[in-house]
């Protein structure tokens, strides 16, 4: 397993970290975490949103753009005006944005998810909601990192060595070519001004690079002074005259493209298997939804309204888990694990005690049942 920092515009490694897959992706991430100065923004994924690597994240300083999981319902402390909140997970002080993004392509079709992302920029006014949400899609330039690493270079092919010292040396010796290759690149492009180092193509420049070795092309003077064209080199050279097109706006399919994968039929949205241009990418930001702000159109069954009821026909004692599931009729496993969530969800955010294992009661002083006073 290879887990890496990569700068999004250049795409070049910042650090890289790898060794068997029986272990974490979280650990080999607090691995990293070392190298985060306090002037770097960090996106990553909702794989990485465990309270400890944020907190080792905050630690040294930097920023963070992390998507959480669906499951994490992070307490609303304080709405701010774009739609997002305050909150706080561990020990850090956060801001939630929700939103949907929506992509329309030219042919009309519409497809998109829900995403929330935690992230320390609580200024609302300097860093908006909707800003964050399409930076957030920055992330995605570390795949093209990675296309680079198993595909162009490797072609496609797995590691050759069959030791752990072999593999730490090959590994090593890809990445240093990768970055090296980066490097070059990069300067190239920026004796062009205003250019994207995006329009630099990676397989371009490893094909000059292999003449380098192969004819002994691009050989700099042995003494003198060096001119730019010098320092841009043959490999620079030979990516500016074939620059890529801006980037344009496109999606596809996500099926991985693999006969043995288990993730080889995974196109739940329906997106199509051709690249196909996007017309406009619409961004909706979600409010959380107050306690007390639900819909009162909407029948009185909602899961935590019947838990309330059955606290209040106990005269509010506390009842274990187990019988608030025999009230409720819950048989099936995992409708009882989502009610256990939902228990402890509500306990972290205050509207339930647990006065002993698996055991809750509300917390309140006055009496649940209304009063016959207007």
């Amino acid at each position: 397993m290879l887990m890496t920092l990569c700068e999004t515009g250049t795409r070049g490694l910042i650090a890289a970290v790898f060794g068997p897959a029986a272990k974490a992706e979280s650990d080999y991430a607090r691995e990293l975490t070392s190298h985060l100065t306090p002037d770097m923004l960090l996106l990553a994924d909702r794989a990485f949103d465990g309270n400890k690597l944020l907190d080792d994240i905050a630690r040294q300083g930097a920023q963070f753009l992390v998507r959480c999981t669906s499951a994490r319902r992070p307490p609303v402390l304080a709405m701010l005006p774009d739609g997002s909140y305050l909150t706080r997970i561990g020990g850090i002080s956060l801001r939630v944005i929700e939103a949907e993004v929506q992509a329309r392509t030219v042919d009309g079709s519409v497809f998109g998810g829900t995403y929330r992302l935690l992230t320390t920029l609580s200024a609302h006014r300097a860093d908006p909601a909707a800003h964050l949400m399409r930076l957030y899609h920055e992330r995605w330039e570390i795949e093209t990192a990675y296309l680079a690493l198993r595909h162009t270079l490797l072609r496609g092919r797995v590691l050759r060595s069959k030791d752990p010292v072999g593999i730490a040396q090959e590994m090593w010796g890809l990445l240093t070519i990768y970055q090296a290759l980066r490097s070059v690149m990069v300067t190239a492009v920026e004796t062009v001004p205003g250019c994207d180092p995006d329009r630099a193509g990676f397989t371009i420049a490893l094909e000059a690079a292999r003449d380098t070795v192969v004819s002994l092309t691009g050989r700099l003077p042995a003494a003198g002074p060096k001119t730019s064209s010098d320092l841009v080199g043959h490999i620079g050279t030979r990516v500016l005259r074939a620059l890529l097109p801006r980037r344009r706006m496109r999606l596809s399919t996500r099926i991985v493209k693999s006969g043995i994968s288990r993730y080889h039929t995974w196109n739940r949205d329906g997106r199509p298997r051709d690249s196909t241009p996007i017309a406009a990418i619409e961004i909706t930001i979600h409010p959380p939804v107050r306690p007390g702000t639900e819909d009162q159109s909407q029948t009185p069954s909602r899961r935590w309204e019947q838990v309330c009821r059955i606290l209040a026909d106990s005269t509010n004692q506390a009842m274990h888990t187990r019988d608030i599931v025999r009230r409720l009729g819950l048989t099936t496993t995992r409708s009882i694990s989502s009610l256990t969530a939902q228990l402890c969800y509500w306990t972290r955010n205050d509207r339930l005690i647990r006065t002993a294992p698996s055991t809750y009661k509300i917390p309140l002083r006055e009496p649940l049942t209304p009063s016959s006073r207007p």
